[in-house]
């Protein structure tokens, strides 16, 4: 099979949005216009192609992030079919404890389109979307949605954007009309007025742009230039000599200025009214990278530590990047995956980089949503799904044996919400486990342990609605039926000031005595501080943890430190205060003695274990918590109860704002003080106002809280 598509004739990107901005409909007018599905689905009746999920349907919102392939000729092509670009879209979720899903998503994609609602503009969840894209440098495209709707406002959603987000966006066009008088957009680069006709808005019809609106074209597209040819000197110095670019010289400069992330372009319209979304696919054409634009991936060598790096080619090794896995209940599991060198051929085998193991590549399917279409080859740049891979987890790559290479892998945030879960018979006992692993494979931010003295086993996640969901699917999906107990906190420990500890652990026993004895100094770690070059060699640094080997002349031997650090680490995780893990510690071990014949792994872990019991609790422990950035829109009469509220949760309210007729309160409250609180906000403002939430940080729980959960703990 040759390739059907070149290379620079594929786009790869992502729809992003805040839950409810209109992503999936979006999507939906996508799959239509490509002629991917013949009838367009909706949310609001739950036929959906990409909310596939039976709680995706149920709830009307994305859980997991749908990847699609299909086909587009640009609106302007005419009758050109030769000009038919490949793209892959992946439709992210917009709830915060989905957050995950977007943040891998961005890993693999080359650009993203944004959705903003038209009335509510930018959103919380927007700002985490936009904030996740700009750190993976993705190139974006706005989409200002739902012009239709009452209240809607494309001016002022616009201006939420650039004081919110970028003051990089330009507007690319402007509404003809907006609530139930928009019938069209405008084309600021080709002052064309375009109107959306036929049963599905399919046809487009390009007119001259109506009287009442040539003022304000002239004086947007003043502005677009201007913001265009800022990018490119020579463009910039014509301009200034009276010189301006043709339509054809100003795509160019903005498909140069996009891909560097230099301007974000901000189109409008209404999906669910048919109205909009072709020229949004001719954008993707015109101004997103193909893989060829990229510079070439970057990743470490295993074997030799030593950077490569791939170059976006059929003719390279073959370099993939895992970033999803997803049980499918006809297919079992699936791991989807980016190329982004080489040919990847089902019936071959693979190096798995991040495990040292061979994988054989079995079935390769493309998906359209919930459909598939089985493949042979997957050339670079393409996105597909691998069924039945053994050892391959998120973020794992997959190579040429001949040429090993890791590529950078992804990092996610931690659970802050834990519950317990038990399963209702015996039979449920026994798939629950197989499940819940099958579960935590598929998401990064879902963790199960067992709690060591109940034996209870605990999940943990994003929030309420993520175990709720991971509840649900155990049920539908894995036939598990399973009880969820009320959430708690996760809470954590860390320790304010430096110490030391010492433990000689000597132990005689009828044959061969036991004999480890440490010397230790614990001081608070800053996760972001830089090691000096002169420590980094004894340095071991993980996430929330530095181990320093400062043993001189074989006090200790060798062999012995691994079993300390291990020791270290699980006094950490069995934590000081009230038995919770401890984080942002950094332990040194300086000193200690052996014994020829008695000394052990097992005796200096215990010394290793207890020495850091002694310094932590000499280092003025504390519990922390996870404190909430919580939005909440509501009209302006409750605006008293609700700040009164968050008083009363412990929160802090950080500003006040406007949107529309509504007022927006921005605070920061502590997770344990907002269980239940969506319900109360209902009842106290007669249901019409919203509260969204996402994890900001850990802050020190006040003294008098942390008594009352210290004695509940040992309780």
């Amino acid at each position: 099979m040759a390739r059907k598509y070149p290379l620079e004739k594929l786009r790869n990107f992502g729809i992003v949005a805040h839950v409810d901005a209109g992503k999936t409909t979006t999507s939906e007018r996508i799959l239509y216009y490509t002629g991917e599905s013949h009838k367009i689905g909706e949310v609001h009746e739950g036929d959906t192609v990409t909310d596939w999920m039976e709680q995706e349907r149920e709830r009307g919102i994305t859980i997991t992030a749908a990847a699609i392939s299909c086909t587009w000729i640009p609106t302007y092509s005419g009758e050109d079919t030769s000009n038919r670009y490949n793209f892959n879209i992946i439709d992210t979720p917009g709830h915060i404890d989905f957050t995950a899903e977007v943040k891998r998503s961005m890993r693999v994609l080359d650009g993203a389109i944004v959705v903003f609602d038209g009335v509510a503009g930018v959103e919380p969840q927007s700002e985490t979307n936009w904030r996740y894209a700009e750190e993976a440098h993705v190139p974006r495209i706005c989409f200002i949605n739902k012009l239709d709707r009452t209240g809607a406002s494309f001016e002022r959603s616009y201006k939420s954007i650039v004081e919110r987000l970028s003051p990089k966006a330009v507007r690319a066009q402007i509404p003809i009309g907006e609530e139930d008088q928009h019938v069209g957009v405008i084309d600021l680069l080709t002052r064309e007025a375009i109107y959306f006709e036929g049963e599905m808005g399919e046809k487009l019809v390009r007119k001259e742009v109506p009287e009442e609106y040539k003022n304000d074209v002239e004086k947007y597209r003043a502005e677009l230039v201007e913001r265009i040819v800022e990018t490119d000197e020579d463009a910039m110095n014509a301009y200034l000599e009276g010189e301006e670019p043709s339509v054809e010289e100003l795509k160019k400069l903005i498909r140069k200025a996009t891909i560097a992330n230099e301007i974000f372009l901000v189109y409008t319209g209404s999906a669910l009214k048919n109205k909009g979304v072709q020229l949004l696919l001719d954008a993707v054409v015109d101004y997103f990278p193909s893989p060829l634009d990229l510079p070439p991936t970057v990743g470490v060598n295993p074997k030799t530590g030593e950077e490569e790096e791939r170059k976006p080619s059929d003719d390279e090794p073959l370099a993939a990047l895992a970033f999803k896995l997803q049980s499918d209940p006809f297919v079992g599991q699936l791991t989807f995956f980016r190329v982004y060198s080489g040919v990847l051929k089902s019936g071959s085998y693979v190096l798995n980089a991040n495990t040292g193991k061979k994988e054989r590549i079995g079935r390769i399917v493309r998906l359209q949503a919930d459909k598939r279409e089985e493949v042979d080859e997957v050339y670079t740049g393409e996105i597909a799904a691998a069924v039945g891979l053994k050892e391959t987890k998120t973020s794992h790559t997959l190579c040429d044996e001949n040429h090993p290479i890791v590529l950078e892998e992804m990092t996610f945030p931690e659970p802050v919400v834990s519950a317990r879960i038990e399963p209702k018979t015996k039979a449920d006992q026994e798939k629950m486990g197989i499940a819940l692993s099958k579960l935590m494979d598929e998401d990064p931010t879902f963790k199960v342990t067992s709690d060591p003295e109940t034996l209870e086993t605990i999940i943990s996640g994003m929030g309420e609605l993520h175990l709720d969901i991971l509840v649900d699917r155990l049920k539908r999906e894995f036939k598990v039926d399973a009880e969820l107990g009320k959430p708690q906190v996760a809470y954590r420990e860390t320790i304010q000031t430096e110490a030391e500890g010492e433990e000689k652990y000597v132990k005689q026993t009828g044959g061969r005595g036991q004999y480890g004895h440490v010397k230790l100094r614990i001081k608070p770690l800053d996760p972001n501080a830089e090691l000096d070059e002169k420590t980094a060699k004894n340095v071991e640094r993980e996430e929330h943890f530095e181990f320093i080997n400062n043993i001189k002349g074989g006090v200790i031997p060798s062999e012995f430190i691994p079993a300390v650090k291990k020791g270290i680490k699980e006094a950490m995780e069995r934590g000081i205060v009230a038995g919770y893990p401890m984080v942002d510690v950094s332990v040194e071990l300086y000193d200690g003695s052996y014994h020829e014949v008695d000394s052990s792994e097992v005796a200096f872990k215990i010394a290793g274990s207890k020495a850091f019991q002694d310094a932590a609790k000499k280092a003025q422990p504390v519990l922390l918590e996870p404190i909430m950035k919580v939005e909440i829109v509501t009209p302006e009469q409750f605006m008293g109860d609700v700040t009164g509220a968050i008083n009363s949760m412990r929160g802090q309210v950080e500003s006040l704002g406007e949107r529309g007729m509504m007022k927006v309160i921005e605070a920061k409250v502590p997770l344990a003080e907002l269980f239940g609180f969506t319900t109360n906000l209902r009842s106290m403002t007669e249901g019409r106002a919203s509260a969204s939430m996402e994890f900001s940080h850990y802050a020190v729980v006040p003294k008098n809280v942390a008594d009352e959960i210290i004695s509940k703990r040992q309780g």
